[in-house]
């Protein structure tokens, strides 16, 4: 700042009279700099024309169980329950494994009239009523969650057992445990909240500069060590920064290859694409109540203009509004004009606005 206040402080000398005189024509939110000026201070500037630029960002993240692939496991029948193979959340469980015993003897009585219906059938004729009645009771198992292999081994020994046994629908990660041994239900009463791992969430902590531009819909990259890469899209992004490190949540969605797991750290490629007027970064002045640029309306003639930015990557910013294709804007060098400008005129560009 001190530097440029010097150079252009040295056009009001006596021996750069004639140029003092051109600045009487300029207005007053103007600056103008001499050839020699504009050298020192090493401004340069570039015309403004539609771009297009890419850049690539590495993100570390994680997987995450997907809240909203959960199943509820219910109680298919009144009872009471008689054993909790699974008692605590967190675990991890296969699709087939027990997850409890129940006694119920509405349960028990249509098992008994399967059994019997099977019993005279295999001393009557299939074409008799006893064969529409064994289908019905059949089903009525089959809804009730009872499995072939259970009904096979009640036939095998002609004895209805006392409990059964129902087992897990699907794989995953136990995350609600609301039933206890002892414990009365009633039919559909919620006895476990089931994550399934079919499908996880890639979550990633990102800061505001390093997510500016992202949207919902945006196609990333996940990597993951020992894994080809996976393809996904960002499905949500929350609007509000967590507390204390001012980050917020980017997630997709991926399909479990086999041998993922929820907690596993994983990296994110996104490949942000800009089109429109770019600048780079240093172009662009930023304070609390906006950004600003210098556009040149003459030669060695600055203006500062508001705009409104858009994307940005580590070198380059979009810019949305406030310039047009075609004029000439500061490049580098912005940041001394700024500091001179309200050295000269006392005011923040912006403020003007």
């Amino acid at each position: 700042m001190i530097l440029i206040g010097l150079l252009i402080g040295a056009c009001d000398a006596p021996e750069n009279h004639t140029h003092q005189q051109v600045e009487t024509d300029v207005k007053v939110t103007d600056l103008m700099l001499s050839d020699s000026q504009v050298l020192l201070a090493n401004i340069k500037t570039r015309k403004v024309a539609l771009q297009k630029a890419t850049e690539s960002k590495v993100i570390q993240a994680r997987l995450a169980t997907n809240t909203k692939s959960a199943t509820v496991v219910s109680s298919r029948v009144a009872g009471r329950i008689e054993k909790l193979f699974v008692k605590e959340t967190g675990r991890s469980v296969k699709a087939g494994e027990p997850l409890y015993e129940i006694y119920s003897e509405s349960l028990q009585a249509l098992q008994h009239e399967y059994l019997i219906l099977q019993q005279k059938l295999q001393t009557e004729s299939q074409h008799t009523p006893y064969q529409s009645l064994a289908e019905a009771a059949l089903k009525k198992l089959l809804l009730a969650g009872v499995r072939q292999h259970q009904l096979d081994e009640m036939l095998m020994s002609g004895k209805v057992k006392p409990t059964n046994i129902f087992y897990s629908p699907a794989s995953g990660i136990i995350q609600l445990v609301e039933a206890a041994e002892g414990q009365y239900v009633s039919e559909g009463s919620k006895l476990y909240a089931l994550a399934t791992l079919s499908n996880l969430w890639v979550e990633a902590e990102l800061f505001a500069a390093e997510g500016n531009g992202v949207k919902v819909g945006d196609q990333l990259e996940v990597l993951i060590s020992g894994q080809p890469v996976l393809n996904a899209a960002v499905d949500f992004i929350n609007p509000e920064l967590k507390p204390g490190n001012q980050t917020y949540t980017m997630r997709a969605s991926i399909a479990n290859t086999g041998n993922l797991q929820p907690g596993m750290p994983v990296q994110v490629r996104l490949n942000q694409v800009m089109e429109g007027i770019i600048l780079p970064v240093q172009a662009v002045i930023r304070s609390e109540k906006g950004s600003v640029v210098f556009v040149e309306t003459e030669k060695n003639t600055f203006k500062p203009r508001v705009v409104k930015t858009g994307m940005e990557t580590s070198t380059e910013v979009q810019i949305v509004h406030g310039l047009s294709e075609g004029e000439i804007v500061v490049a580098s060098g912005a940041y001394l004009l700024y500091s001179e400008y309200i050295l000269k005129h006392g005011v923040n560009p912006v403020h003007q606005h």
